[in-house]
């Protein structure tokens, strides 16, 4: 049996909104596609991109800046498609 040191790798945490900083807040998506999501567990894409199986309580988070910024972008609407967050 041997050993193999492996060359130390520098690691540095995130400061813009990168993959991790999508955990840390609550993402805008269709309604129906969150609810649908939350009963069957199939991922969905928020507005910002981030695709994920919503599981946790959006109000306990602040709003996705990215999504927020193409949310209030969008025309306004009031139809089936709606977006709402999550």
């Amino acid at each position: 049996m041997s050993t193999k040191i492996l060359p130390q790798q520098e690691t540095t945490p995130r400061t813009s909104h990168g993959d991790g900083d999508h955990e840390r807040f609550a993402h805008y998506a269709d309604k129906h596609k969150i609810t649908e999501s939350m009963v069957t567990g199939t991922p969905i894409r928020a507005l910002c991109g981030k695709v994920w199986v919503p599981s946790r309580d959006p109000k306990k988070y602040p709003v996705c800046p990215e999504c927020k910024e193409i949310y209030e972008g969008l025309p306004p609407g009031g139809g089936e498609g709606d977006d709402n967050k999550q």
